[in-house]
């Protein structure tokens, strides 16, 4: 990793955290999940354009896309309130303090 990557990260981290706080979310206390899902998400913006979700499939048609670009809180609130997390983990709410314990799903999607 360069010293550009490695600022690039660091300014990623500080621009999602500011985005998710008032939402009522944090970053997971796992710092090893954190450090590659951002790594992967940097590389999205440099290469597509945008930190894109690295777990969800992009459709093509941008509208849909811009959905899951990083942090998709807002356009999936509901579903995240519920799973008291992201879908890939990298936010959970700001209780939380073992993300391993939360469901992948909400209860009403199992």
């Amino acid at each position: 990793m360069t010293v550009d990557d490695a600022l690039r990260l660091e300014r990623l981290h500080y621009f999602f955290d500011r985005i998710v706080k008032p939402m009522g979310f944090k970053f997971t206390p796992d710092q090893e999940l954190v450090d590659d899902l951002l790594a992967t998400e940097l590389k999205f913006e440099l290469d597509l354009g945008a930190p894109f979700c690295p777990c969800q499939m992009r459709t093509g048609k941008r509208e849909d896309d811009m959905k899951i670009c990083c942090p998709c809180i807002p356009f999936h609130r509901k579903h995240f309130d519920a799973m008291r997390r992201c879908w890939c983990g990298l936010f959970v709410h700001e209780d939380v303090t073992d993300p391993d314990s939360l469901p992948q799903f909400p209860p009403d999607e199992e």
